[in-house]
């Protein structure tokens, strides 16, 4: 099982690590913007057209993940909520606590875990935090401003694509197909890569509050997925990737948003650095755990 863990964790990690270590050795800071754009304007969206197109998702039949999906994003806003720190904005807090790295890392992770046979209901996954996190996010922190702005988000468009054509992907031109598959798969590469430039960037404050509030998330979010499976019938692979999902680290939008609507900035940054970094940790402990099961 060692060798299977290494496996899957070692190449996400290394990725992220060369990102790190090419941005820490430039006097300057890499220039990322327009990269990061690409990927989540073009690359992103094809990665999720592509992965429904070769793994339809009947919507039907896999309700169970979809409205799971929702619920490990939306409970554990609820249950944060009573234990927020007062010292820390409530809306930056509950957003960096509700929306995890399943981008980044949720994706590259999951895969390698569970196999290309998994990447459809992992799409899904992502597609959902996605779509929450321009709508309800944004709402949170920005309180109503702009919460509509899930429907100018591509990937949310690319998922409607996917799931529309996936019964006629036969009638899909070959070559239309293989640039879609070529575009996609520079995406999570590309995901990792980026996050490790964003962490050389980044500085820890309040290291004590940043601990705390990043236990806070990881207690949050399984406790969630104990309460979903009271209630919900879902497959022994949906269990597995609700609980790796849950273990996340927040998402680096977060901290990009935060600086947005100007809510908290530093300890955000502070929280996302830090349970990014953690996850180097936890992780392979979290994945290790499903492996048994």
């Amino acid at each position: 099982m060692l060798l299977t863990l290494l496996n899957i964790i070692i190449p996400v990690f290394a990725v992220t690590g060369l990102g790190y270590l090419f941005a820490r050795k430039r006097s300057k800071a890499p220039e990322m913007d327009f990269i990061n754009s690409v990927n989540v304007h073009l690359f992103c969206p094809m990665l999720i057209f592509s992965a429904l197109l070769a793994n339809p998702v009947d919507l039907a039949s896999d309700w169970a993940l979809v409205v799971a999906g929702v619920a490990i994003i939306l409970l554990p806003g609820l249950l944060l909520w009573f234990v927020r720190p007062a010292a820390v904005n409530s809306s930056a807090f509950l957003m960096t606590g509700m929306f995890r790295n399943t981008g980044n890392m949720g994706i590259p992770l999951l895969m390698l875990a569970y196999g290309k046979e998994a990447l459809g209901d992992i799409i899904v996954l992502f597609v959902i935090s996605n779509t929450l996190h321009f709508s309800v996010g944004i709402w949170l922190i920005s309180r109503s401003r702009g919460a509509w702005g899930w429907l100018r988000n591509p990937n949310v468009w690319a998922a409607v694509l996917g799931i529309t054509l996936a019964p006629v992907r036969e009638q899909i031109p070959l070559f239309i197909q293989t640039t879609v598959d070529m575009l996609g798969q520079v995406s999570i590469p590309l995901m990792l890569f980026s996050l490790g430039v964003r962490m050389a960037s980044g500085r820890i404050s309040q290291l004590g509050l940043a601990l705390r509030i990043n236990l806070l998330y990881l207690v949050a979010g399984l406790l969630s997925v104990t309460l979903i499976l009271l209630v919900l019938p879902l497959s022994p692979l949906w269990v597995k990737m609700l609980v790796v999902t849950a273990a996340l680290p927040p998402a680096v939008l977060n901290y990009l948003l935060s600086e947005q609507y100007q809510a908290d900035t530093d300890t955000v940054a502070s929280v996302v650095l830090l349970g990014n970094l953690l996850a180097v940790v936890v992780m392979p402990l979290v994945i290790a755990l499903t492996l048994t099961w």
